[in-house]
């Protein structure tokens, strides 16, 4: 466990609240900036997607989770009440990619009921901070009667709910979803934007599509599968630990922190785990819950300091010294060298796990769940280190090379390279 980490976890007493009741939010225009007030006190929102090791988002200055819908909410609402911490809360609203039918009134009824009962459940915890009005719901629809369904849910919230603002999430941003929200939701009080390798980009987007309001960005990360090069074989390369850890700082830096009118804060994804395409695409952990570079990056983010130790960085890794991008056949039974370069700002002693997985495929969209590929053993000599050989599988077909290195604080590197198999 990370020093700072402990010192925190010996002071978690002070950061706890101590109401019991609702804390007032309220979305706040002065000479056209944008504020977000909660208890009346200004409150940009540093972030986190997930509701996995909230200890950590606090000892690491962060203030804030994001759930997707209510399953876990009472977990979530208790961790975070805690921690000090707040939560946007995810209400879950059916997708028309999913079967959901916007043009029966009755479905859309009995989903406003559904999503009622859910607002009325937890709207008076205090670490409540806004609601999230679906997810991504813009996502491979057609029917713009959704929006119809949105605005009854948030005028509905305003109803029951006079402490919280609403908001519902997109997946990107477009102008026609702009038009719609604008035209469509007025009682929607904030935009939440969902983006990834785009980041950079959304202050200037918001401004030219013509959303005058505030906005959130819900989710942001490395670059996504669909936005990432492409093998022969139609498998995403993945950006390593040091990569991503790279273009988090990055794009942060060059958006969020820039737009000091319209932003009121995001949330970093994945704050946890995830199986989406890899085991490691979207999640800052790895499955033990090892931290990873952009872990120390976020540190950086939130309280303007690096952690005491920082994780291994992995500056190069190659199969048969070819890099992820590169398009990599191999022939079966075959032994071909594999070759990690990684070092540690702390000089640490570091230590190797090597995993061999067929490519993934069990493929989804926006995020729905996949399941993880079995691990193909016996392809890599017991306890490698950074300098090893693979032996091609017997079988043709995608697989992917792992690499995760330790450094023995509970930091990691981590990569992959996708490769196929053909005689």
């Amino acid at each position: 466990m990370k020093p700072l980490l402990t010192l925190a976890l010996l002071t978690l007493t002070t950061a706890t609240y101590a109401q019991t009741g609702p804390v007032k939010v309220e979305v706040k225009q002065t000479a056209g900036r944008y504020e977000l007030l909660r208890g009346g006190q200004p409150y940009f929102i540093k972030g986190a997607g997930g509701g996995q090791y909230p200890e950590r988002v606090k000892a690491y200055g962060g203030n804030s989770l994001r759930t997707w819908d209510t399953g876990g909410a009472a977990k979530v609402l208790a961790d975070a009440n805690q921690n000090g911490l707040t939560v946007m809360m995810g209400l879950d609203v059916a997708r028309e990619r999913h079967g959901f039918d916007y043009n029966n009134p009755q479905a859309v009824a009995a989903q406003l009921q559904k999503v009622k009962a859910e607002v009325l459940k937890y709207k008076d915890d205090p670490a409540l901070l806004f609601w999230g009005i679906g997810n991504e719901l813009n996502l491979e629809y057609k029917n713009p009667k959704v929006w119809d369904a949105v605005e009854q849910i948030a005028r509905m919230i305003h109803e029951v709910d006079p402490n919280h603002p609403t908001s519902t999430v997109l997946a990107g941003l477009n102008q026609q979803e702009v038009d719609y929200i604008k035209s469509r939701c007025p009682s929607v009080d904030i935009l939440s934007i969902n983006t990834y390798a785009g980041l950079a980009a959304i202050p200037e987007q918001v401004r030219t599509m013509g959303w005058t309001g505030p906005y959130v960005v819900a989710e942001w990360g490395p670059t996504g599968h669909w936005e990432s090069p492409v093998t022969p074989w139609k498998a995403s390369v993945e950006e390593t630990s040091a990569q991503k850890a790279a273009v988090y700082q990055s794009r942060y830096e060059a958006s969020v922190a820039k737009d000091t009118t319209q932003c009121l804060g995001t949330y970093v994804f994945l704050w946890g785990q995830k199986q989406e395409r890899t085991p490691t695409w979207y999640g800052i952990f790895t499955e033990d819950g090892k931290e990873s570079e952009v872990v120390d990056v976020m540190q950086y983010l939130w309280s303007g300091q690096w952690p005491a130790n920082r994780a291994p960085h992995l500056a190069d890794f190659r199969l048969n010294n070819q890099p992820a991008t590169a398009g990599i056949y191999l022939q079966p039974g075959k032994t071909y060298p594999a070759v990690v370069t990684v070092t540690d700002p702390d000089q640490d002693p570091l230590t190797y796990r090597w995993e061999l997985l067929p490519e993934s495929t069990d493929l989804k969209s926006g995020g729905d769940r996949e399941s993880r590929p079995v691990a193909v053993p016996g392809r890599i000599p017991a306890r490698a280190g950074a300098q090893t050989t693979l032996k091609a599988p017997a079988k043709e077909g995608a697989y992917r090379l792992f690499i995760y290195t330790y450094d023995g604080h509970d930091n990691v590197a981590v990569a992959n390279i996708p490769f196929f198999v053909r005689k």
